[in-house]
């Protein structure tokens, strides 16, 4: 019997790309002098504690994930669709989507993995709270279009803000209605808006760039993003995903990687060391 389970979990550092992984096998897929199978999964950002789990699941199978980190969100897809990486664990549904029309990559979503909900972070030095933000204030926010419409739906339901509804739910700055309170809207590639926060009176960060910047989500968000289902339209697309190449979708291997992840050991591991600040979503067996 299947059961939804909403155990939690959650990504900045400068491109790493990890040790050779010696031969390749008859499926071009390369291994490592101990014949394990060596997968690499571009990742961005610091919170992976998640993928240790996986790798111990996945000993018995002899398959090894090795992670490529990235330092920005446009590189992990260009990477994949150009063969540079087997696999990217980075973005949700919605990022993908807009990533595959705009470019025409050739990747697409192998499983579903978290949701990692945004957060307004406050400057403590300027406000304390939602109510503190004052006309004039800096709010940052993602400049990508998808994060970038989720930021601003967040300033409309902290009442901050009005977009036109007709936007739907991911509206642009030409797309605000109303100013309840005059900020300004800076725009900033997600990786960086923790470290504006010093000239900002708030920022837009999600969950694994808030913990790769030492910030927690539960003890240190003024507001955070609605992500139950039944009051948040959007949810389905905010689910983050573990994407392949299109011709590799149905790859033996990589849905070992995907079953291992989808496990309550994962679960675990994701709930202890993120206590609470993302959300797993899948369904289990």
């Amino acid at each position: 019997m299947k059961r939804k389970i909403y155990a939690l979990a959650g990504i900045t550092a400068a491109a790493l790309v990890l040790g050779a992984c010696g031969a390749k096998d008859a499926a071009g897929t390369a291994t490592d002098d101990s014949g394990n199978t060596i997968v690499k999964v571009g990742v961005v950002g610091s919170y992976n504690d998640m993928w240790d789990t996986v790798n111990e699941l996945l000993e018995p199978e002899h398959i090894q994930v090795e992670l490529v980190n990235f330092s920005d969100y446009a590189a992990p897809n260009r990477a994949l669709n150009d063969g540079e990486i087997d696999l990217n664990a980075f973005q949700h549904k919605a990022f993908l989507a807009n990533d595959i029309e705009q470019k025409g990559y050739e990747i697409e979503a192998i499983g579903d993995t978290i949701i990692a909900p945004l957060s307004i972070y406050n400057n403590k030095d300027k406000i304390q709270s939602i109510e503190d933000i004052k006309d004039g204030d800096i709010i940052a926010i993602p400049s990508d279009l998808t994060n970038g419409g989720r930021a601003l739906k967040l300033l409309e339901a902290a009442g901050l803000i009005v977009c036109d509804p007709e936007k739907g739910v991911i509206p642009t700055k030409a797309d605000i209605t109303q100013y309840n309170v005059q900020i300004e809207i800076k725009e900033a590639e997600s990786a960086t808006l923790a470290n504006l926060l010093p000239d900002c009176a708030a920022a837009i960060i999600n969950g694994g760039n808030a913990f790769t910047a030492g910030l927690n989500p539960n003890t240190d968000a003024i507001f955070t993003e609605n992500v139950d289902p039944a009051e948040n339209a959007a949810v389905g697309d905010l689910i983050n995903i573990i994407a392949a190449r299109t011709e590799d979708k149905d790859n033996e291997t990589y849905k070992k990687i995907v079953d291992a992840y989808h496990t309550d050991e994962v679960a675990q591991t994701i709930e202890e060391a993120y206590e609470g600040g993302f959300i797993c979503a899948w369904e289990n067996e």
